[in-house]
């Protein structure tokens, strides 16, 4: 694979620092003056690569997509029975791989109700993201009720919904209590009522 050119590189240092400070300031905090100082690109290329700002929520939001649900499928990936793998899903809230809190990392935590509001595109891009995801755990709990790992569940469909909610819910209360409990209660509450 060819290592990728300077163009492409100064495209993804824009983005994963704009996805830093999204993280911390939100997106409508976010001063592409401080975007490009932190970066070290001059405004004129910013536009080179970007339309708009906007444009460039898209672009991070469609990256942050693709990576979410290919950490989502390599976590998953070993060959354990539905159950198994949905508490390795659920766990991985608690603790990502750098150790950092899901809620200090989660775009969708982060900015679901900021731009569902502001910009159509990108809430196109994170809905289309959570559609992905419930859809993956979907899969995952319908192999569990077939392996005999999952309770039956008369609908794995809004199961899988139901229980996106409920973390993202959790995640939000954790980040607004600054404390990790609510992901302990769910993850109590998952086993509970998925895990037979």
């Amino acid at each position: 694979m060819n290592a990728p050119s300077k163009s492409e590189q100064t495209r993804r240092r824009i983005l994963s620092t704009g996805r830093k400070l999204v993280l911390g300031v939100g997106f409508t905090g976010m001063g592409l003056k401080e975007l490009l100082g932190i970066s070290g690109v001059p405004k004129g290329s910013f536009y080179h690569y970007f339309a708009s700002k906007e444009a460039f929520g898209s672009a991070m939001l469609d990256d942050y997509v693709a990576e979410y649900l290919d950490r989502f499928d390599r976590l998953v990936a070993l060959p354990q029975s539905g159950g198994d793998r949905l508490m390795t899903y659920c766990q991985a809230w608690l603790a990502n791989e750098d150790d950092q809190s899901i809620t200090e990392s989660c775009l969708v935590v982060k900015l679901a109700s900021e731009i569902s509001d502001m910009s159509e595109d990108m809430r196109k891009i994170l809905d289309a993201g959570v559609i992905q995801l419930v859809a993956r755990l979907e899969t995952i709990v319908r192999e569990g009720i077939a392996d005999g790992s999952i309770n039956p569940i008369a609908d794995p469909s809004e199961a899988a919904r139901l229980l996106y909610g409920r973390w993202l819910g959790a995640a939000i209360l954790a980040k607004l209590g600054r404390s990790q409990q609510p992901l302990h209660d769910a993850l109590s509450d998952t086993r509970t009522r998925f895990i037979a």
